[in-house]
C-alpha cells in the first residue's frame, strides 16, 4: 500500500462530498480521509497502483479544488 499526503482547499463538509464522489470510484484508491482542522487541509490517500499528486488535483480541479504534495 502506498500514501500520498497532500495540501488542499477542501475546508468543507460540501466540499469533502464532491472529493467523495471522485475518490470513492477511483479503482486504485483503497481509501483516503481529509483533515478540514489542519491548517494545510491535508488530503491523506492510501492506493495500491501508480498514482501521483498531479493525478490527483487533475481529478478535483474541474470541482474547484485543488491538491499538492505537502513537502515534509
Amino acid at each position: 500500500m502506498n500514501l500520498l499526503i497532500l495540501k488542499s482547499n477542501i475546508r468543507t463538509r460540501k466540499k469533502e462530498r464532491l472529493v467523495a464522489r471522485v475518490l470513492n470510484h477511483h479503482p486504485s484508491i483503497e481509501r483516503w480521509t481529509v483533515d478540514r482542522e489542519d491548517v494545510d487541509h491535508v488530503l491523506r490517500i492510501e492506493y495500491h497502483s501508480a498514482l501521483t499528486d498531479a493525478d490527483i488535483d487533475a481529478l478535483l480541479r474541474p470541482f474547484g479544488l485543488y491538491c499538492k504534495d505537502l513537502p515534509e
